[in-house]
């Protein structure tokens, strides 16, 4: 099977140190293995997409000596597919369409034991299933993944990915998670928010199963949505690939790179007279 990585920025802000790793490591590995390097634009947000910060991925990646195949995937092109696997997913009743909002769950999952940590999840804090029997219609809110329905539908399948990097407590290999964990830690999650029509998990999913993705290369902040997307994966029939994740860049006092950090943008160092094996000495590679 042939090797193929890809490197999927959100047009959001500049791209940073970080990014550089990870597109880098991506373009690394498909290059040692005679294999494919893809990009893909992450443009669901399209309240912070903007045209300037695509064009300056392309300058960006270019500078650095990364080269890809054209035409570039865009997400917003693809919300016909999104649609069709949400279809997929209602008509099989795993799916349940959620009103609340952020202030609503904090206070459902607090309120029970006063004082003790809330559970929290890949995606903030662990859905209550407050709206699970509500009945709402699917237009009426956000659209939630019955974790418990879901897994009954997969029962027998094997849950688990292969980790070719290591996960945030180092974890590699044949990584397993049971159905109780899946319950516990990661919860009923959003597919689609009403106002995007879908989300990064089920987006990049589906995305990945298109472009022939082998090996997803991203940040060891991801290692835990791999459990939501491995779920998603049996449920959809989609190909499973590897995954890679690798550790943050991160600045002088061990906080992670965010677009915020205009400071260690790519663009900005290449202004002051960085060169791109300036940036690869910069992020060990």
């Amino acid at each position: 099977m042939t090797l193929t990585t890809r490197f999927a920025p959100s047009p959001t802000g500049p791209l940073h140190l970080g990014h550089a790793y990870s597109a880098l490591l991506a373009y690394n590995l498909a290059q040692a293995a005679g294999g494919t390097f893809l990009l893909r634009i992450e443009d669901i947000d399209q309240s912070r997409a903007r045209p300037q910060w695509e064009a300056q991925i392309y300058q960006d990646l270019a500078w650095l000596g990364l080269q890809w195949s054209t035409p570039v995937m865009r997400q917003s092109d693809r919300m016909e597919s999104y649609r069709t696997a949400f279809d997929v997913l209602w008509a099989d009743g795993l799916l349940y369409a959620c009103t609340c909002n952020r202030r609503d769950i904090a206070a459902a999952t607090t309120a029970p034991q006063e004082g003790a940590e809330p559970p929290v999840g890949p995606d903030g804090l662990i859905y209550p299933g407050t709206c699970r029997d509500a009945g709402h219609p699917r237009e009426a809110g956000a659209l939630r993944l019955d974790m418990a329905k879901a897994l009954r539908k997969i029962a027998g399948t094997p849950l688990r990915f292969t980790e070719n990097g290591h996960g945030p407590t180092g974890e590699t290999g044949e990584i397993t998670i049971s159905p109780n964990q899946l319950i516990r830690s990661v919860g009923d999650v959003v597919l689609a928010r009403r106002d995007m029509g879908t989300s990064y998990h089920l987006s990049v999913v589906i995305d990945d199963a298109a472009q022939g993705i082998t090996l997803v290369t991203r940040g060891a902040d991801l290692f835990e949505a791999t459990y939501i997307h491995i779920v998603l994966q049996a449920l959809l029939e989609l190909p499973k690939p590897s995954y890679h994740h690798h550790h943050l860049i991160r600045d002088e006092t061990g906080r992670r790179l965010a677009k915020r950090d205009d400071a260690r943008a790519i663009a900005l160092y290449r202004e002051n007279g960085a060169t791109p094996e300036d940036i690869r000495s910069m992020i060990g590679l």
